[in-house]
């Protein structure tokens, strides 16, 4: 059992990534927003009750998964309404299950992630694409997190497209197996 985490900024690419990834080796995306999504059906981004239950749906995937042998791409972006160690707990129910999780850390300059930020495929997921905004937002450190484990791949998403990115991913899995 394995999860591939694949993590970076908004719109550095995770989920175009991760659903491309998930079609070349046939694993089930769960997607950072599945979870976002559900907690803000009851709550607003970042209150209590919504870290609470977002981190309530994390934890119990990665636990049924490991649980159940079932390996899968996870996408995460890093940001200050995530408490840090949640991570190493998310990793330790996969590994106290004998699973690997394997880092995948995407990439793209600030500058790109404006331009990318007011694309309309990202409105369909309820995605930030309000520029003013995600410049207050990094003005005030909401995108401030400590790094993350030691990635067993790092892409430029600005060097790669969507499936060139999917596919180093893929060989860089296969080469750690």
């Amino acid at each position: 059992m394995h999860v591939v985490f694949i993590h970076g900024p908004a719109a550095s690419g995770k989920h175009t990534i991760g659903t491309r990834l998930a079609r070349l080796i046939k694993l089930p995306l769960f997607h950072n927003h599945l979870a976002v999504d559900a907690a803000l059906s009851l709550f607003a981004f970042g209150s209590p009750e919504f870290r609470n239950l977002r981190a309530a749906i994390w934890r119990a995937a990665f636990h049924e998964a490991a649980a159940a042998g079932q390996s899968f791409i996870f996408t995460f972006h890093p940001e200050a309404t995530v408490d840090p160690a949640l991570i190493g707990e998310l990793v330790d129910a996969v590994q106290s299950s004998g699973g690997r999780v394997h880092f995948v850390q995407l990439l793209c300059s600030p500058e790109t992630v404006l331009l990318r930020l007011v694309e309309t495929s990202r409105k369909k997921f309820g995605k930030l694409t309000d520029v003013r905004l995600y410049e207050a937002l990094k003005s005030q450190g909401a995108f401030e997190f400590p790094p993350l484990p030691q990635p067993l791949l790092t892409v430029d998403t600005e060097l790669l497209d969507a499936d060139a990115a999917a596919h180093a991913i893929m060989q860089a899995l296969a080469a750690a197996r």
